[in-house]
């Protein structure tokens, strides 16, 4: 297993847990440790994937929530992040206080009219960015858009990542992963 500066991976990565496959989410290059780079490959794959600029304000915003997010999940600082420390790390408060808020701007990145809300294909598109298929990112829509009309709301998208995370149960989330 791949090493980080606090030791050895201890522990398999359980892919049937919401935290371990969030966590292969998060490791984008498949090494076993969320890295850096991956976690940032993914805002700048949704950056290109919305077709904004490097200068766009929501760009800046997103990588600036991305830098804070980063340094609270890579708290001993050697630039990785294995499964054993993103699953001791990763709970309801860090939810509310770090990962909202990471998550919120890449939303915005997907929001293309600002409107507070995604359509189907905003949403595929920023979930596919992020590393998820896109049949599951159409099936966690369709779970997510209870009323129907075509729209997810930041809170509610926001409510359902962290109803899964923190093992609350998700009908968006378990299409999703």
């Amino acid at each position: 297993m791949p090493t980080s500066g606090a030791g050895e991976q201890t522990t398999p990565i359980d892919r049937t847990t919401p935290k371990g496959r969030v966590f292969v989410m998060l490791d984008t290059d498949g090494d076993g440790v969320a890295s850096k780079h991956d976690y940032f490959v993914r805002i700048e794959r949704a950056t290109q994937a919305t077709g904004r600029k490097d200068d766009d304000p929501l760009v800046i915003a997103a990588r600036r929530a991305g830098e804070r997010a980063w340094a609270a999940m890579d708290a001993n600082g050697d630039g990785v992040l294995t499964y054993d420390e993103y699953a001791a790390w990763v709970d309801a408060e860090k939810f509310d206080t770090i990962c909202r808020h990471a998550l919120s701007a890449l939303f915005d990145l997907a929001d293309s009219d600002q409107d507070g809300c995604l359509t189907r294909s905003e949403f595929t598109v920023l979930r596919q960015a992020l590393g998820n298929p896109a049949g599951h990112a159409d099936a966690a829509f369709a779970a997510l858009d209870a009323d129907g009309d075509g729209r997810i709301g930041r809170d509610e998208y926001l409510a359902s990542i962290r109803a899964y995370v923190t093992g609350e149960g998700s009908p968006m989330g378990d299409a999703l992963y």
